[in-house]
């Protein structure tokens, strides 16, 4: 049935897969995609939403480089916002609410359009290795497929268990069974493997809500999109999102079936997400609080299906449902299906090169959830990466490396490899020490030149990039060259509270001052007059903002860039008490306090430990 041999191999077809299949076979490998259901493909399994904190950016990187999760994401769109529009631009982040089921329609469909892509429904039950070298497949009907490279993108599927109260059964996901067989064969080929878990919370009918009750949260009222191409069109409409409040009443309800929680009575032993905890365990850790936020979001355009977002839970059935009416808004409530738990295998991803290449099995690549990640996000940069590396090695090119100036992607994959992760990662702004480099604003910018050598990104992206990186640049210089009028400046200064000017000075000085926006100079007649000449669009123009404001913020982060290497020569004291450091993250303490690092070095390469919590470890060092 398979005669020929696969220059790559895709196990899963999740957001690392999907991503990792279109790559290698963009890139021109003969590929093939195996997967126990077709019909899942890119499957949202918990919240329906791309995007977020630093997860935007990782998105547009995607795009950028010339994935497909920042399309995907624009065309199955419900809603969208972009987050922390009130901070510095190095802190935008894009995040659209999906429609579930278009957005696997859509990815399933784009990916039976790119050329050079197989598909097969089976479970991937082993591998086939020579002498430490990858050679295929066999599947759990003992199919052996060839291939010269593989990439698993197992997810939560190894040895997948669920838990829901005190029943627990063997899945990948809801309804879909458990993929056996890879994790034993990669311990005995030498690999460590540890336990994670991840939970989500019950979908229910949204005819069964009162949303009168709740708080209305619509999109932005300008709404942008994640792909820099002009394929897909910002959305003329929105569904809103909802917001409730769990309460004394909800907790004590929840609290009664803490027994049953496979959290406490110790069935469930390993580590779940730190930033997404379930209900039960924000109610221990934060007993103070008498309520928790809930955000009640839709799963598509036209179904009746909700999630409720920050209720993620793995008590048992009654508990959730009797809980859950006693929210406002919910009182009468009905369930599709409730909450659970799920336990899966994952491998330390120490054992990687920085292509995700394993140390131990040349031409086996990791992706996503395998490697301890957790986000669709972060799941899918990696499957990118693994995907294009594999490729790469097969023509016997050089891998494809993104250090971590570069992208957030890069700033992901070293965390993994230099520092590995004990509990599930998530990516955060502060994770990375050059996020005013990093923007979501500049992806295009940074990584279409290498998606186009890598012959991912169509040079119709790249010359679209061009231009508007020369538009950007002619504008900017416009700025410095050209100046304005004390009686035309001044109105607009006076305005905004900003001292006056007593004679003519350059635009980009007056623009560079902190409470003067586009908008204020665009009230001068050159400025206004130069963007309709040139018919500047609006990244044009938030391109050419962010760096006539923020060149001075960008020089100083690479100046302190420099500084961290300089770390490996700063001394921690034996038992440096950690505790007493109040400014510092709780995480990063906790860490800190476990690893009892010996340079400031050790501490910044840390899982959980960010560039600030360095910062204010020297301040604190006198340093």
């Amino acid at each position: 049935m398979f005669n020929d041999t696969y220059d790559v191999i895709i196990v899963g077809g999740g957001h690392a897969g999907s991503e990792a299949a279109a790559a290698a076979a963009n890139m021109g490998s003969k590929t093939l995609l195996v997967t126990m259901s077709l019909q899942n493909i890119a499957q949202m399994s918990c919240n329906p939403a791309m995007g977020g904190i630093a997860k935007g950016q990782i998105v547009r990187e995607i795009d950028a480089l010339g994935g497909y999760s920042g399309i995907v994401s624009d065309t199955s769109a419900i809603q969208f916002k972009m987050l922390n529009k009130s901070k510095g631009p190095a802190m935008w982040s894009p995040r659209v609410q999906s429609d579930r089921m278009r957005f696997a329609e859509d990815w399933r469909l784009m990916l039976e359009r790119t050329p050079n892509l197989d598909f097969y429904q089976e479970m991937v039950s082993g591998l086939l290795v020579d002498n430490h070298k990858i050679i295929g497949v066999t599947t759990s009907l003992g199919v052996q497929i060839k291939a010269k490279t593989v990439v698993l993108t197992n997810g939560t599927f190894l040895n997948g268990l669920i838990h829901i109260g005190d029943k627990n059964f063997g899945g990948g996901r809801a309804g879909e069974r458990a993929a056996t067989g890879i994790t034993e064969q990669l311990v005995s080929l030498g690999f460590d493997s540890g336990r994670m878990k991840t939970g989500t919370p019950p979908r229910v009918d949204g005819r069964s809500l009162d949303f009168t009750k709740m708080i209305e949260q619509p999109g932005d009222e300008n709404p942008e999109k994640f792909s820099y191409l002009d394929i897909t069109k910002p959305l003329e409409h929105q569904r809103s999102c909802h917001m409730t409040y769990t309460n004394k009443e909800v907790h004590d309800l929840l609290r009664e079936g803490f027994d049953k929680s496979p959290m406490f009575n110790g069935r469930i032993k390993s580590v779940g997400p730190r930033y997404c905890p379930s209900i039960e365990d924000k109610i221990d850790r934060f007993a103070d609080k008498n309520r928790h936020q809930l955000f009640v979001e839709p799963e598509g355009w036209n179904t009746v299906e909700v999630y409720v977002n920050g209720f993620s839970t793995s008590l048992p059935e009654d508990v959730q449902f009797k809980a859950l009416r006693s929210v406002v808004g919910f009182e009468n409530v009905k369930f599709f299906r409730p909450g659970y738990a799920i336990e899966y295998d994952y491998f330390p991803p120490t054992q990687l090169k920085h292509t995700l290449e394993t140390k131990l099995v040349e031409g086996l690549y990791f992706a996503g959830q395998i490697n301890g990640t957790t986000g669709y996000e972060e799941a899918a940069s990696q499957g990118l990466m693994a995907g294009v590396n594999a490729s790469l090695k097969v023509k016997e090119k050089e891998p494809f490396i993104l250090k971590r100036d570069e992208a957030y992607i890069g700033v992901l994959i070293d965390d993994l490899i230099t520092k590995g992760t004990e509990e599930p990662y998530r990516m955060f702004t502060s994770r990375a020490e050059y996020r005013t480099l990093l923007r979501q604003d500049n992806a295009d910018l940074r990584l279409t030149p290498k998606g186009f050598k890598l012959g991912l990104a169509s040079a119709k992206r790249l010359k679209r990039m061009e231009e508007k990186h020369k538009q950007a640049e002619q504008f900017v210089q416009f700025f410095k060259d050209t100046s304005v009028k004390p009686e035309e400046a001044n109105p607009v200064l006076a305005s905004k509270n900003s001292s006056l000017v007593k004679q003519s000075d350059k635009m980009f000085k007056i623009f560079s001052r902190p409470n003067i926006d586009i908008e204020d100079v665009r009230k001068f007649d050159a400025v206004e007059r130069y963007i309709q000449d040139n018919n500047l669009d609006k990244e044009v123009i938030e391109q050419t903002e962010i760096q006539v404001k923020y060149s001075g913020y960008i020089a100083k982060e690479k100046n302190n860039a420099d500084k961290l290497s300089r770390l490996e020569y700063v001394k921690i004291p034996d038992n440096f008490d950690y505790s007493q450091i109040k400014s510092m993250s709780f995480e990063a303490r906790e860490k800190l306090k476990y690893i009892q690092p010996t340079s400031v070095a050790q501490a910044s390469r840390i899982s959980g430990v960010s560039p600030n919590d360095i910062s204010v470890l020297l301040v604190y060092m006198g340093r």
